[in-house]
């Protein structure tokens, strides 16, 4: 069982710990920044609160934000950007060559030759990105405590460890996107700047109608559901948005599938 799922994580499982090395190195020199940027937080406070409202929800800074505190600092230099649009932008562009990738090279055929099913080979597929999540939030996550610990700050344990934990329905659904797009299209290239381009406008939707008082239209967001602002400096854990992020997830997978076994390879 979970051979392909084996596989596929196997040939990923390097190239995770590559990108987990270097957003733990870049999340080692940010928190090194921090003692600094902390003199002139005031300034940078009140800069933060002159931006359009669209601006201010795009970085986080809203409500208790404060970027003098490790947490706020940590909120807007790394997880609300880095982690919010920048992996997840990742997480799709790599699901978006799971299936497309291996249809254009032609190495689906003798997959699918196989004993297996096609809707296996889809969930399996999309599997093998959770050791990847995984390994990423788990390397930085632990980077990021000692870092803080070197420069004499302190931090929540629980905080830290959730806004690593939620992060992870986030990413799958982020994948899970990327996942559609890769068995609806057959071009490796369209269909990762394709995933790369829906979560980029997806995070765009949800931070204009926040602003606009139009919050509904960005109820299709993941961003909607995962804010490591609100973990980081309210303490605020929202499971809920969690399970809708793996029931949008499972859904996505569901209708890949589906999808899957209806083309003609």
């Amino acid at each position: 069982m979970l051979e392909v799922a084996t596989y596929e994580s196997e040939r990923r499982i390097r190239g995770a710990l590559v990108l987990a090395l270097l957003l733990a190195v870049m999340s080692v020199l940010f928190v090194a920044l921090f003692p600094s940027i902390a003199t002139s937080g005031a300034d940078l406070d009140a800069y933060m609160e002159s931006l359009p409202p669209a601006m201010q929800t795009a970085f986080g800074a809203t409500g208790a934000f404060s970027i003098t505190t490790i947490e706020g600092f940590l909120a807007v230099e790394l997880y609300q950007f880095f982690w919010l649009l920048l992996l997840g932008i990742y997480t799709a562009y790599v699901a978006g060559g799971l299936v497309a990738g291996d249809v254009e090279r032609g190495r689906m055929d003798v997959l699918l030759a196989a004993p297996v099913s096609r809707r296996r080979v889809v969930v399996e597929k999309f599997v093998s990105l959770v050791p990847v999540v995984v390994a990423v939030n788990l390397v930085v996550g632990v980077a990021v405590y000692a870092a803080v610990a070197a420069i004499g700050e302190t931090i929540p344990v629980a905080d830290l460890v959730a806004v690593h934990l939620l992060s992870i329905p986030y990413l799958l659904a982020c994948g899970a996107i990327g996942l559609l797009l890769s068995v609806v299209v057959d071009d490796s290239d369209v269909a990762k700047r394709g995933s790369l381009g829906a979560i980029f406008a997806l995070f765009l939707l949800e931070t204009v109608s926040q602003s606009a008082d139009a919050g509904w239209l960005g109820a299709i967001s993941p961003t909607r559901y995962y804010d490591p602002t609100a973990i980081l400096v309210g303490g605020e854990y929202d499971w809920a948005g969690a399970l809708v992020l793996l029931a949008g997830t499972a859904a996505l997978v569901a209708v890949s599938a589906w999808w899957f076994r209806r083309r003609d390879i």
